[in-house]
């Protein structure tokens, strides 16, 4: 287990990602459902590198993209 600060680290070190922030890496912790599962270690948050890693090699990055008009009616 290691800390969502240490994923984005790890992500960034291992050439998984260009750059993320620890904030970030909490934001998809949070609002995807498909996130690997987050423990809880005193005032941290920790999740398994072994089902991270796979998580962002297949997770497609959609920067700049309107998510908050996605949801509205056409028209």
């Amino acid at each position: 287990m290691i800390s969502l600060r240490e994923v984005a680290r790890r992500l960034v070190a291992e050439g998984v990602v260009e750059a993320i922030s620890h904030q970030r890496v909490s934001q998809l912790s949070r609002d995807d459902p498909a996130f690997p599962p987050v423990s809880t270690i005193g005032r941290s948050k920790a999740v398994d590198w072994r089902a991270a890693l796979p998580y962002f090699q297949k997770r497609k990055s959609r920067q700049g993209e309107r998510t908050d008009l996605k949801d509205r009616d056409e028209g």
